[in-house]
């Protein structure tokens, strides 16, 4: 299947950039057993459950996973090199697997730095995708990336506006439990 065929014209004019308030009142679009469509609202959804309907909850929080960092210059007289992180795969206590902008202009053994306490070194780099060791590890990593990492919107938000401190409590579902995720959800 090609993914062109998800593509389709979304006027920016149609793009919620905060969720339904009170959550409840989100719009739900229901495709019964039988094809028909109707629309409804997330609180109809008890009395449209039925005896034996599964229902299956992602109860990870989003983290703090965008980052902005810079590569100090490897050569003197050089400006710096603004990185933006998007982490999204944890492979160990210090280790992250994260997509990097513009990876190209990163190599195995650059630091980066981010912030005034938190450095990561990049291990290795494929394509936009770099793996990176932090300075800090567990508990410690995850506070400091907690303090200097932002909500990371979907691309189609984030394009229209800024993160702020609005989003940790907008793009959580209520039903987070543990930290882990690093996509916000707009659903749930």
């Amino acid at each position: 299947m090609l993914t062109e065929l998800f593509d389709f014209a979304l006027p920016d004019s149609r793009i919620a950039l905060r969720p339904a308030e009170p959550r409840d009142s989100a719009r739900l679009l229901v495709v019964h057993e039988n094809g028909e469509i109707t629309h409804s609202h997330f609180r109809d959804l008890p009395d449209l459950l039925k005896n034996n309907d599964i229902l299956s909850f992602n109860d990870t929080k989003v983290i703090a996973a965008r980052l902005n960092a810079r590569r100090p210059p490897r050569v003197a007289g050089s400006p710096d090199v603004s990185v933006e992180l998007t982490l999204h795969k944890r492979m160990g206590g210090a280790e992250f697997q994260a997509f990097a902008q513009p990876a190209r202009r990163l190599r195995s053994g650059d630091v980066l730095l981010l912030g005034q306490r938190l450095e990561a070194q990049v291990r290795d780099r494929q394509g936009g995708d770099v793996l990176l060791t932090f300075n800090r590890s567990g508990a410690a990593l995850d506070q400091a990336i907690a303090e200097v990492g932002l909500m990371p919107l979907p691309p189609y938000i984030a394009k229209l506006r800024p993160p702020d401190g609005r989003d940790f409590a907008d793009f959580q579902t209520v039903y987070a439990r543990e930290a882990g995720s690093v996509a916000a959800p707009t659903a749930g």
